[in-house]
């Protein structure tokens, strides 16, 4: 079982040290598991959802303050319901029961400690992948605790700009954490395995969404990846779901959906690296598809 001292808490880059049993961190969460929905997520990659669906389960709080945030109602509204690590841990086994092809564990970064407890207290019954789905802000410390523990990663690669990455998600340094949380997720997971179904075992997905008149960054986000990362370890997911949520009024710019042709740019630039994975229609840009928090499902 995992021992963490949340009393000065440095789970994330933000290392803001915060005594997370007599108050918050910088994720807006205290040391109790806070979750805000569990449920059959059909719209994650093909390889995850499958025909039943991933073992979703919605983490509240959040270590980015991304303006552009479409599940803010549980990353800076703090939705959500206090579990217990034994409550986490039935929740996975009965995702399994329903037939969820993995569990897929989003936004968990702060945490960590108490995932790796509901792990152990189920990994004996627990026979479906395990999916750590971030935003990429992530410290390689805190990823090889979990190490033996997940068989899917599935960050987020947003920027390669540290200005972009300030304005936005105020943080500088998310583009040099996230070059290192890659590199570590593809050391642990090794090649990519995939069953006669095309569901994913083990790996690394990364997700980019093409974000409004940032195409050029996009296309750095990709180069990085292609001559920096083993080709067999990843798959990448280029989005163009980007809607204004959240605060994104507060900047013209990202108050649009991208064109096609910003898209069209960023995804001719990944067929010609070469990048294998996962590329979304235009027509996926769709509210749709965000998950209603007001209906918690713990």
């Amino acid at each position: 079982m995992s021992v963490y001292d949340f009393s000065s808490c440095t789970l994330c880059p933000r290392e803001c040290g915060a005594d997370r049993i007599k108050g918050k961190g910088f994720c807006g969460c205290s040391d109790k598991l806070i979750a805000a929905k569990a449920y059959l997520h059909m719209w994650e990659e093909p390889c995850l959802s499958g025909e039943n669906g991933a073992g979703t389960v919605f983490f509240s709080g959040c270590s980015l303050k991304c303006c552009y945030c479409q599940n803010y109602r549980i990353s800076a509204e703090y939705v959500g319901t206090e579990i217990t690590e034994k409550r986490l841990g039935d929740i996975f086994i009965e995702l399994q029961d329903k037939g969820a092809h993995c569990i897929d564990l989003v936004s968990p970064t702060h945490f960590v400690p108490q995932i790796i407890n509901a792990l152990d207290m189920t990994k004996h019954r627990l026979h479906i992948p395990v999916v750590y789905n971030c935003g990429g802000y992530e410290k390689t410390d805190t990823l090889k605790m979990l190490d033996g523990y997940i068989d899917i990663y599935l960050p987020d690669f947003k920027y390669m700009d540290s200005e972009a990455a300030e304005k936005y998600s105020s943080a500088a340094d998310y583009p040099e954490y996230a070059k290192a949380a890659v590199t570590e997720m593809c050391r642990q997971t090794g090649e990519c395995v995939f069953d006669e179904k095309g569901l994913m075992k083990k790996g690394v997905i990364i997700r980019h969404l093409a974000l409004p008149t940032m195409r050029h960054d996009s296309v750095r986000v990709l180069e990085w990846i292609a001559e920096n990362l083993p080709r067999e370890c990843i798959r990448i997911s280029l989005m163009s779901q980007y809607t204004p949520f959240h605060r994104s009024h507060e900047y013209k710019e990202l108050n649009r959906r991208i064109s096609t042709f910003e898209y069209n740019y960023v995804l001719s630039k990944a067929r010609e690296l070469g990048l294998e994975g996962y590329m979304q229609e235009k027509s996926s840009a769709k509210e749709e598809y965000t998950p209603d928090f007001d209906l918690l499902g713990i």
